[in-house]
């Protein structure tokens, strides 16, 4: 299968956890209906994002995988036959906790899941508080439509994940995101980071000739503790090519959108640029330090 209809759903979330449920089931329904075949949710979509603040009450949140979520998410997939990328606060058991995206097939079966690896800890996003580090590493997820590198959020300003993902056949990289601005961030400050955080996944495009998609939430969260002026989501979901051209971009808005690919693309374009066969692995091995004294 070389051209894949993805669907992706940027929404805006609120402290009810059904009424976001059932608001992801109806645009994956009209996404369904309009022919797309695979379909990417945010980062931590059945909830606020809770990380703005240290709450030991906040991991009742999470649920175990299988669990009610998966129940729920499973049958949307096999109702709805699409391939279908969730993220989800996983309970592993007591006290061990991951950011963890989970994959339907067609089905409804669990075909895999990611646990996010890299941890942000920065005014507003204390994820090292709820997240531990994910231990599967960068291990892409054979699906119906494709081979998926599945990542998270924070993963996407690591090229490492990217190019990992790539070796191993990736075909698409898949980024479910929450990022946003301070609401105190001057405009020229909002306008550096969004364009920075294009860029970088950009690159992941063009340094390994694949498809990008990052999908993130939009609208105004408070901060519950009152310690920062709360998150703006910034949405701009996309996709890009594997030249790192632009295929889609959403704006600050709510969007629901089916944008069809060709992974044949990447035959191509790697036979006019083969980064993959000039790379000299024989001086890598630095790469693994944590910095070059």
């Amino acid at each position: 299968m070389s051209k894949v209809k993805i669907g992706i759903v940027q929404l805006s979330r609120t402290e009810n956890r059904d009424d976001n449920r059932a608001r992801l089931k109806l645009e994956i329904e009209q996404l369904a209906k309009q022919g797309a075949q695979l379909i990417v949710l945010q980062e931590l979509h059945d909830s606020i994002y809770f990380c703005q603040t240290e709450n030991v009450n906040n991991f009742d949140l999470a649920e175990t995988i299988p669990g009610n979520a998966t129940v729920f998410y499973s049958e949307i997939a096999l109702n709805n036959k699409v391939v279908l990328i969730t993220s989800l606060f996983e309970k592993r058991t007591a006290g061990l906790y991951h950011n963890t995206a989970v994959v339907f097939e067609k089905d409804g079966t669990i075909v895999g899941k990611y646990r996010k690896m890299h941890i942000p800890d920065d005014p507003g996003f204390y994820e090292k508080f709820y997240f531990t580090p994910g231990d599967q590493g960068f291990i892409p997820i054979q699906t119906s439509v494709g081979k998926l590198g599945v990542m998270i959020c924070w993963d996407q300003w690591y090229p490492e994940g990217a190019r990992i993902m790539a070796l191993k056949g990736a075909e698409i990289l898949i980024y479910p995101t929450a990022i946003g601005w301070d609401s105190s961030d001057s405009e020229t400050e909002q306008s550096k980071q969004l364009e920075a955080w294009k860029t970088i996944q950009r690159s992941h495009a063009v340094a390994n000739n694949i498809h990008v998609v990052a999908v993130n939430r939009v609208g105004f969260e408070a901060a519950p503790s009152n310690q920062t002026n709360g998150i703006n989501f910034w949405g701009n979901s996309f996709i890009y090519g594997p030249q790192g051209e632009e295929l889609w971009r959403a704006d600050q808005e709510e969007a629901s959108v089916t944008i069809e690919i060709d992974k044949g693309q990447t035959e191509t374009v790697r036979r006019w640029w083969p980064f993959l066969r000039d790379r000299r692995i024989d001086h890598y091995s630095e790469i693994t330090e944590r910095f070059i004294d």
